[in-house]
């Protein structure tokens, strides 16, 4: 049986057609909106994410920036044996501390502390990745003053005639200067420079070139009559042995032939050779002085490596 078509007017067909022509606007107007809705979220989330970002760049750099700098430990370096640890420790004590915080001002801050420090010259501090390093010179005692205005006060003096602050020393065979002339007496880092020390340190430099041993017998260098201040006919230098004798060396080095005693190497042959013979000044006892003044003929001569 054929199927029935169903007639429709040209009123229902026009009716139909603007229907279907405004549904198509609503939904291409929706699609617009749409569009305009996701574009701001997406630019939303886009801000988001890049402004999240420089916040974790400028919370990282404030964290590098207000951590702690890393540390390194002190290390003293090239340090001669004479130096024990209490003199490093106070060496550390100047420089301010053991540990060190690793930047670029560390080594100029310590440096400028240990400008400060009597026993040390010509400093130089190096920061590694993880230590600091300190390289000086040693200033070496080789005599001790005793201050005469304070009694419980002494002071070192070196082979330049630097001033050091006294600390205890016992491996070192450090003499006494006695009778210095004191009228300005230096601060520690400064330079004692007089004429009767400088003839202390001087002797007691000899002695120790020649053998340490004879140093080491030896606790005091008078130089009260330096040049005869006090009596031009007495001697100008004597020592004192440890086993309390004296020893007559007269004239400052150097200055023998004006008052025509024998020449330092006479001297130093005669101490050495008396001092080798019996052991000791003393000899026992049997030993109260020991003349060097007068000159000889013949006479021993120092240990080879003096000359």
């Amino acid at each position: 049986m054929a199927r029935k078509t169903q007639k429709i007017s040209l009123k229902q067909r026009i009716g139909s057609w603007k229907s279907n022509r405004r549904a198509r606007e609503k939904r291409l107007a929706a699609i617009r909106n749409w569009n305009w809705v996701a574009i701001v979220k997406v630019a939303a989330v886009v801000c988001f994410l890049v402004g999240s970002g420089a916040f974790l760049r400028y919370a990282e750099a404030y964290v590098k920036t207000t951590a702690p700098a890393q540390e390194g430990g002190l290390i003293l370096v090239d340090v001669p044996d004479w130096v024990k640890l209490d003199l490093q420790y106070r060496v550390a004590q100047v420089a301010g501390g053991t540990r060190f915080p690793l930047t670029e001002k560390t080594a100029s801050d310590i440096a400028d502390n240990l400008a400060s420090m009597p026993w040390l010259h010509d400093v130089s501090v190096r920061v590694t990745h993880d230590s600091v390093l300190v390289r000086a010179q040693w200033r070496k005692p080789v005599v001790v003053i005793k201050i005469r205005e304070e009694a419980d006060r002494s002071i070192y003096v070196d082979k330049d005639l630097v001033v050091m602050d006294y600390m205890p020393m016992p491996d070192l065979p450090i003499v006494e200067a006695k009778q210095v002339s004191q009228n300005i007496v230096p601060l520690p880092g400064q330079k004692f420079d007089q004429g009767d020390l400088a003839a202390a340190v001087t002797l007691a430099l000899l002695l120790n070139r020649v053998d340490t041993a004879l140093l080491e017998q030896i606790t005091s260098i008078d130089v009260s009559n330096f040049k005869g201040r006090k009596n031009a006919r007495e001697p100008h230098i004597t020592l004192r042995s440890k086993d309390d004798v004296e020893i007559i060396w007269g004239a400052e080095f150097g200055e023998y032939a004006k008052y025509l005693e024998a020449s330092d190497q006479e001297k130093l042959g005669k101490l050495y050779t008396h001092y080798k013979e019996f052991g000791s000044f003393g000899a026992g006892g049997s030993v109260k002085y020991v003349n060097l003044r007068n000159p000889q003929d013949r006479v021993s001569q120092p240990i080879d490596r003096y000359r």
